[in-house]
């Protein structure tokens, strides 16, 4: 991927009046927004809103009909983009956790740069056991998914992703299925992320977190965004009626 054209003071990721339907079913209906490299922003908003599709646009796992989505400088959507390439750049951490059950918690954070990075195996394994570390696992390396809590699994999943070193991490509402007990440990590790430096966009529905630890909230509503801001001004003086009225039932 070239990023000769790309500088940190032009945004890492920039969307640009993107439309995505699927069949007569349009999801996105005009979307845009710009994310500075170390920004965090969470997207909110009602179920159906287009909050998912749009940040898997943005790692080319869902196509565009028209618009422009652009990772440093690469043209997202071009037919020439090799997809691969992207995705060492955008990380994306799901709701399932999608772990490889017969693979240990190691095993499934170095399965990537072994098998698509082609990487030393040394380095690797040096690599995967100081991000188990970092997402505080340090016993858990030869657990096996079936052996771990959701939150753990989830984790680990956050470590695979980080594997790639990716510049971007994309995280689609990743304690949707957690229990309570264990949301707290997964924010945590996000929220240890962000303070690196990591550049992440965050679907979520957990506003005391996204207060916490967003730079700018956008509220996505029938496939647009209809407002944004940072916490300080987004929660307490939301200017949009159908804004007002979602924080109004989750607050």
């Amino acid at each position: 991927m070239s990023t000769s054209t790309w500088t940190p003071d032009q945004p890492i990721v920039s969307l640009t009046d993107v439309h995505k339907s699927f069949g007569n079913l349009e999801v996105l209906k005009g979307v845009s927004l710009d994310v500075m490299k170390g920004e965090v922003i969470c997207i909110i908003g009602p179920s159906g809103s287009g909050k998912s599709t749009l940040i898997r646009c943005i790692n080319a796992l869902n196509d565009i009909q028209s618009g422009s989505i652009s990772v440093e400088g690469q043209q997202v959507h071009d037919p020439d983009l090799d997809k691969l390439e992207l995705r060492k750049k955008v990380g994306m951490v799901f709701q399932q956790y999608n772990l490889f059950p017969h693979k240990t918690a190691l095993e499934n954070i170095m399965m990537a740069p072994l098998l698509v990075l082609k990487q030393d195996k040394v380095e690797v394994e040096q690599r995967a056991r100081a991000l188990i570390k970092k997402v505080r696992l340090e016993d858990k390396e030869d657990s096996y998914p079936g052996e771990l809590s959701g939150g753990q699994q989830q984790r680990v999943a956050i470590a695979r992703s980080l594997a790639m070193n990716p510049d971007v991490m994309l995280f689609d509402e990743v304690t949707a299925a957690l229990d309570p007990e264990t949301v707290n440990e997964v924010l945590i590790t996000i929220k240890e992320l962000a303070a690196d430096g990591m550049t992440c966009i965050l679907v979520t529905h957990e506003m005391g977190f996204a207060r916490e630890i967003a730079d700018q909230i956008y509220f996505t509503d029938r496939g647009i965004i209809v407002e944004h801001g940072p916490p300080s001004t987004f929660f307490s003086q939301a200017k949009d009626p159908r804004t007002k009225e979602f924080l109004q039932q989750i607050l």
